[in-house]
């Protein structure tokens, strides 16, 4: 059989089965019989709560153990991991605890959105609800969908999931049907949750925040639409469709005490927006404002519920540092120190050693040259792995507890430390394989989140979420101190 001259769109291999013409002139190969896929499209078809499950109930809740979310590695030296996250649940009960007993009688919400700041969401959820969190905070809808698949559950029942991002057009009975309190941040969006909740079926009826802008224009009921939706809301309340939890607000530059006035007029919007509601008939017997500066400077802020975010992790975002003991503002009932203990360090090991002759200069661009001979080291993590380049000749590490400056361009997957001159003692000590901190905890002489964020001109809350990829092996400390590596 002569084959017909092929058309120029066929010519490439990959696209001679996309023309018609080929395909009916020449015998095709036979397809091999595709093998079925186990895994789920999508993490709808994975989780209890999807649109083609909404007749599954809600699983019935048992305590989640921290060794069951964890495993204890099949080989925890084959791979010859190289970079490590270690997160310490320890560290994280203790700053819950503080928090929970601190703000009393004001109940306290853990904020675990984005994947619990990258310490992984459930683990994070579970110990702060097993050491005094009343709420758990997420940002978006489908990843609070995905940590109610986990289970996180107070007193022997499901934990409450408080989300506050969605768009008006999202099919809400998977949040519905997961009991999830859903943040309102304007009128489109209770317009389409009422007509939503008009027509759900459930047992119970969908429970609500208002959001309202107090002065950060960006997510929140704006003023020229605060009374209409207010009313809204106030009407669905009434007819059953919806309960309302309370009012909540974000606040701009509460970690600022330059900004005290702009922080001190959202404060009192806020009490505003509550009085408008209770004004309307709604209850709103939960509202929160206080993010972690709040809750730690200001005590009239916390209200019924706080929701720190990055104090539960261990850092403390005040400018400065919040004052405390003999500080002239310092807040009453806080302690001399605070015990906020870190729950993330990362590290990489040191893969080789050499001596830079003076005037050689080191990595991409050649921005640091060697003063004199120089012993260095190179350390296996690079801006692939979340260490910000931004930070180059700027950060500092700690290697068998002495600090050492990173000197050159930080790489995709390595950097450079200058130990110190050639044929000093401090620098031929340090050998391949010993751990470089990135950053960890500065009561241990260790460069912090905020020492590495205040290198690559950003915040600690970008630097903790930043370790990321395969590369980077999760180690988990659990309650009991007990050490296991997970994938995630």
């Amino acid at each position: 059989m002569r084959r017909p001259k092929r058309l120029r769109c066929c010519t490439a291999s990959w696209a001679r089965w996309r023309c018609t013409r080929w395909r009916h002139s020449v015998p095709r190969r036979p397809r091999r019989a595709l093998r079925r896929s186990r895994r789920p499209t999508s993490w709808r078809a994975s989780t209890p709560w999807s649109p083609s499950r909404s007749a599954t109930r809600m699983k019935t809740p048992t305590a989640t153990s921290l060794k069951a979310m964890t495993h204890t590695p099949k080989d925890t030296t084959g791979r010859g991991e190289l970079i490590q996250l270690i997160v310490d649940l320890p560290a994280l009960a203790t700053n819950t605890r503080f928090f929970a007993d601190f703000v009393a009688p004001a109940q306290l919400m853990a904020v675990v959105k984005a994947d619990g700041y990258n310490h992984g969401a459930l683990r994070i959820a579970q110990t702060a609800l097993d050491h005094g969190a009343a709420v758990l905070g997420v940002a978006t809808v489908p990843e609070a969908l995905l940590l109610r698949g986990e289970g996180p559950v107070k007193d022997g029942e499901p934990a409450t999931i408080f989300a506050w991002m969605w768009e008006p057009a999202m099919d809400l009975t998977p949040a519905f049907e997961a009991e999830l309190t859903l943040g309102v941040p304007s009128l489109a969006h209770a317009r389409s949750l009422i007509d939503q909740a008009r027509s759900w079926q459930g047992k119970a009826c969908p429970v609500v925040g208002v959001m309202a802008d107090t002065g950060m224009s960006r997510s929140g009921i704006s003023p020229a639409e605060w009374q209409e939706t207010i009313a809204l809301l106030a009407a669905a309340e009434k007819e059953g469709l919806i309960a309302v939890d309370g009012v909540f607000t974000h606040l701009a530059s509460a970690d600022e005490d330059t900004q005290r006035a702009v922080t001190d007029r959202q404060h009192q919007r806020f009490q505003q927006a509550i009085a408008d509601c209770r004004a309307a008939g709604m209850a709103v017997p939960r509202n929160h404002i206080a993010n972690t500066p709040a809750t730690l400077t200001r005590p009239d802020m916390h209200h019924e519920l706080v929701r720190p975010g990055l104090g539960v992790y261990g850092v403390d975002p005040v400018a400065g540092g919040t004052p405390t003991g003999a500080a002239e503002n310092a807040v009453p009932g806080l302690p001399d120190v605070l015990p906020l203990q870190r729950t993330m360090s990362m590290r990489a090991k040191v893969i080789t050693t050499r001596v830079v002759p003076k005037g050689e200069s080191v990595s991409y661009g050649g921005i640091w040259t060697a003063p004199e001979d120089t012993r260095t080291a190179v350390v296996a993590a690079g801006y692939a792995d979340g260490v910000p380049r931004s930070a180059s000749g700027k950060m500092q590490v700690s290697i068998n507890g002495e600090s050492y400056q990173q000197v050159g361009r930080i790489c995709m997957d390595q950097f450079v430390v200058a130990l110190g001159p050639a044929e000093s003692a401090a620098a031929e000590a340090v050998q391949p394989g010993d751990w470089a901190v990135i950053f960890g905890d500065p009561a241990a002489g260790e460069p912090g989140a905020e020492d590495l964020a205040a290198a690559a001109d950003t915040i600690p809350y970008e630097i903790v979420t930043m370790p990321r990829g395969p590369r980077v092996q999760r180690v988990v400390v659990d309650v009991e101190g007990e050490e296991h590596v997970v994938e995630r």
